[in-house]
């Protein structure tokens, strides 16, 4: 039986800021954005921040957000989608995710910045921009739910027409949709089609 419920794995009402998410809500983060560049792949700089703000992004942070910023970081998110969310096979997961870290990430520390308690950061200083910030934050994240479950926690909907990710809500069978709509969808299209002969 396919598991809905928090999509993104996080927790309801927990919003810190920039690289303060568990892995859940980094990866809930990721698609959320993702799925936004994937409709809009000029997706406006203050759509992105509104959607970053949602996840508990400060207005403060956001303002560091410039247009430049906001390409950068949407060409960050692509790759991203490219390279890790579209792929099914865990070991090629893990070895986009592998070169991912090695290109953008840096030894885990510890940071307290912006009125943010302590949190780790894997990107290479505080001041990094925000692809090379987000790139390392979601894969640091993607790997942590993928050694946790043991294979991609996320995928692409397998509904006809649909395209938008998914986080895994996870263990168990492994989620083939968005949402329960699309996966009802699919399964009443299966049955008619049945009925039919065909």
């Amino acid at each position: 039986m396919e598991q809905y419920g928090d999509p993104h794995g996080g927790s309801p009402g927990l919003r810190p800021g920039r690289g303060h998410l568990p892995a859940g809500a980094a990866g809930g983060r990721l698609i959320d954005l993702a799925n936004a560049v994937r409709e809009d792949p000029a997706l406006p700089r203050d759509a992105m921040a509104a959607l970053l703000a949602r996840h508990g992004e400060t207005e403060r942070e956001l303002r560091g957000l410039t247009g430049g910023e906001a390409a950068a970081l949407r060409r960050a998110v692509a790759q991203l989608t490219e390279r890790v969310l579209t792929e099914t096979d865990t070991d090629r997961a893990a070895e986009a995710l592998n070169a991912l870290l090695e290109r953008c990430a840096a030894r885990p520390r510890l940071s307290r910045h912006g009125g943010h308690p302590w949190h780790l950061h894997v990107d290479r200083s505080d001041d990094a921009s925000w692809a090379d910030w987000f790139t390392a934050s979601a894969a640091l994240a993607l790997a942590r739910l993928l050694s946790e479950r043991g294979g991609v926690a996320w995928g692409e909907c397998a509904a006809p027409g649909c395209r938008r990710l998914f986080l895994g809500a996870g263990p168990g069978a492994p989620q083939r949709y968005c949402s329960r709509a699309c996966a009802t969808r699919s399964r009443v299209a299966e049955h008619r089609r049945r009925q039919r002969g065909g």
